[in-house]
């Protein structure tokens, strides 16, 4: 949504009086910048703005805005935000997680907010490890991550977070890097324009506990190389030259040239090609994808409430919370 009314913001004018408390280096000041300057952007009042966050490194988010928000509990801050974009339809609703707090204990919130395609955008910042408490593995850290609680080395399969998204419906699913500015920009331009809820993984590095966890693919080095962005519309290519495509052949990937590459459509119905690119990096012998894996249009869940709700009242009239209060069986107690 846009205020015509709102005057326009800047990106300082979202910076919160806070002290930001990560650590030096961490790869959430480069999130929180791209952040606030994507805000700054959309047209929104700040008083129209809600960012809604769980537990983690991450969850200090809503401090240092300067909008309105929560800092709730661990993993349930899909409850919050679903809640309070169904009570106020007109905002714009940012929820901010991490891959502990978003694929553990707050897994399944995370599958049923995206599944009803609540109109709210989630950023997932995904660091392969724990860092508030202090370096227990993660739902993402890979197989043989030696850790505090892994000192041999995980053995626990690894959480796809885009995998996930698209298994549990998202109707917006996409993945960016902290140290790629250009790319989250665009990335999160993208998901605020979309009607439903867009799920954003951001490669975020933790350089106190998993300090170059995504360096093969992330490091500007080796970047054009070792990642592919899907833009909708345009071929699928990479390469500091741009001369290397992707396609596809039945149900695998091949790795060609630029002149056979596919041309990516997010909005199609199946999300079988997403997953197939989605599960790439897994795969340390090719490249991963990011940028945009799905993006199709449904009904949202807060519209369907609000219209039901309209209907209701307009059949039965608006109600009176003491006739449900006294309504049904009743008990006295003596």
């Amino acid at each position: 949504m846009t205020d015509s009314n709102a005057a326009p913001l800047t990106k300082k004018d979202l910076k919160s009086d806070q002290e930001v408390r990560w650590c030096p280096g961490c790869g959430d000041y480069s999130i929180l910048n791209s952040v606030q300057g994507v805000l700054a952007q959309l047209g929104v009042a700040r008083e129209n703005l809600a960012v809604i966050s769980g537990i983690g490194c991450s969850s200090r988010f809503p401090y240092y805005m300067n909008t309105y928000g929560f800092h709730t509990i661990h993993g349930r801050a899909p409850a919050f935000a679903t809640g309070i974009k169904v009570a106020n339809p007109d905002l714009s609703v940012w929820m901010i997680t991490g891959d502990g707090d978003g694929l553990s204990i707050g897994a399944n919130h995370t599958a049923h907010l995206l599944r009803r395609n609540v109109d709210i955008n989630v950023l997932l910042f995904n660091n392969q490890i724990y860092g508030l408490t202090k370096g227990q593995y993660s739902p993402t850290s890979p197989v043989g991550l030696r850790t505090k609680s892994t000192p041999f080395g995980s053995v626990d399969r690894p959480f796809n977070p885009v995998s996930f998204a698209l298994g549990s419906g998202a109707t917006f699913v996409a993945r960016t890097i902290d140290t790629h500015p250009k790319h989250m920009e665009k990335t999160l331009l993208a998901a605020a324009a979309h009607k439903g809820t867009s799920y954003v993984e951001i490669f975020q590095n933790c350089v106190i506990f998993n300090d170059g966890a995504f360096d093969e693919v992330a490091n500007r080095k080796v970047r054009d190389d070792r990642t592919f962005d899907l833009e909708p519309g345009k071929p699928i290519v990479y390469g500091k030259e741009l001369d290397k495509g992707v396609r596809f052949d039945g149900f695998s990937v091949e790795f060609t040239t630029a002149d056979q590459a596919e041309v990516w459509d997010p909005t199609r119905a199946s999300t079988a090609p997403a997953q197939l690119l989605a599960e790439l990096d897994a795969d340390h012998d090719s490249p991963t994808a990011i940028g945009i894996f799905r993006q199709v249009e449904a009904p949202t869940y807060d519209r369907a409430v609000r219209d039901q709700v309209e209907r209701v009242v307009e059949t039965k009239g608006r109600g009176r919370l003491a006739d449900i209060l006294k309504g049904g069986a009743t008990w006295t107690v003596e």
